[in-house]
Formats: C-alpha cells, sequence, structure tokens
C-alpha cells in the first residue's frame, strides 16, 4: 500500500467533512439480477456463493474509491482486497469466517475457497485480518431487503460489508437483494453505482 499527499488528493475536502461525524456509515440495498450468473455456475458445478464473492472482489477492484484505507493515521491507497466471507458447514448453526486471496480466475477461486471451507477447523483466524479486507455474508433464508452490520465504533474502518438474501423469481429473472455498507469518508453514492455497473458487466462476460 502506498500512503496519499492529502495536499493533492482530490477528495480531501469531503474527506476531512465526513471525517468530524461520529458515525460516517451507510449502506444501500438494491436489486441484483443474477439470471444468468445462477445459470453459469450450474452449467459448470461452481459454487454459485463463492463466484458473486470473487465477481464482488473483482468489480471493487476496479473502482478506484474503494481502494483507500486508513493505517496508522494516515490514508493509504491499497493495491487489492482480499474477500472475507462467512461459511456454515453442513448440519451446523454456527459460522466461520474464511478470509483468502482473490488472486486466480472465477473456477481457480471456487476451487480454493471449496477446499479452504471444507478444511477450515476454526471459527476465525485474528493473524489473517487486516485493512485490506471486504465482508461478505449470505442470509439465504429471507428476502434481503435491508441490512445493518455490527462494528466497533471506528471511524477509520474502511472494509466494505456486503451481505445478500435468497433469490426472488420475477418475470422469468432470478432477482437478488443485495446490500453494501461503506464509510462515507471514502465512498459517496457515486461510487456505488460505479460497483454495481461494474458487478453487472463483470456478469454479462462471463
Amino acid at each position: 500500500m502506498q500512503s496519499v499527499d492529502l495536499a493533492s488528493w482530490p477528495r480531501r475536502e469531503i474527506y476531512e467533512f465526513f471525517s468530524g461525524i461520529s458515525h460516517p456509515f451507510y449502506s444501500v440495498t438494491f436489486r441484483l439480477d443474477v439470471t444468468a450468473l445462477y445459470r453459469y455456475t450450474k452449467e459448470r458445478g461452481l459454487s454459485f456463493y463463492h463466484s458473486l464473492i470473487w465477481l464482488c472482489t473483482r468489480a471493487m477492484e476496479r473502482v478506484d474509491a474503494f481502494s483507500y484505507a486508513v493505517a496508522e493515521g494516515r490514508v493509504v491507497r491499497l493495491e487489492s482486497r482480499r474477500p472475507s466471507f462467512t461459511h456454515l458447514k453442513p448440519g451446523s448453526e454456527s459460522f466461520q469466517i474464511v478470509t483468502m486471496s482473490g488472486e486466480g480466475d472465477l473456477a481457480q477461486f471456487c476451487a480454493a475457497a471449496k477446499a479452504r471451507c471444507e478444511s477450515q477447523d476454526f471459527f476465525i483466524d485474528p493473524a489473517g485480518e487486516g485493512i485490506d479486507m471486504i465482508f461478505l455474508s449470505c442470509l439465504p433464508w429471507v428476502d434481503v431487503t435491508a441490512l445493518t452490520n455490527e462494528r466497533d465504533l471506528d471511524v477509520d474502518d474502511a472494509i466494505p460489508r456486503i451481505a445478500w438474501g435468497k433469490f426472488v423469481e420475477e418475470n422469468g429473472r432470478k432477482m437478488l437483494g443485495f446490500s453494501i455498507e461503506v464509510n462515507h469518508r471514502f465512498i459517496d453514492g457515486v461510487h456505488i453505482g460505479m460497483f454495481a455497473q461494474e458487478l453487472e458487466k463483470l456478469m454479462a462476460e462471463l
């Protein structure tokens, strides 16, 4: 990661404005058409969940605003983001946190995520946590129309939080309630829009 020169950073004024707010976090929930992605994963025996995690990571890395964080009191620009996602083993009610690299293509990531989920026998690895993560989760039992996240009230927390719910059939399409929570010091609504567009583009390119 690289330190950011605040004096020349175009976002400095907005960053400083929202830095004076005790709770600079906000969330947006929207519908995502995943019909093509669902068909693609089923035809190839891939996990839809792991596939969407990989796609979210790639889409986020395409939007520069999601590259910024705070490290030791200074603004830095990250080289990449790592997905950190929940995993519920079959027959269990206790989930695990799996954090891993998002490198490789879609099939490679799905294979690596499957192996990691099957082998991990602990809840979380604190040593693997870092400011470069993306938190991702899924609530496949409910149609998600809004969502909040637990957090320590740390205004320097720039880890995006993403979650989605179960499929909803609408006019023959599979629609997903999709929620993203971000820190307004770094990310505005336009950047969430750009992320959504990149995610849709990546799904269309499969």
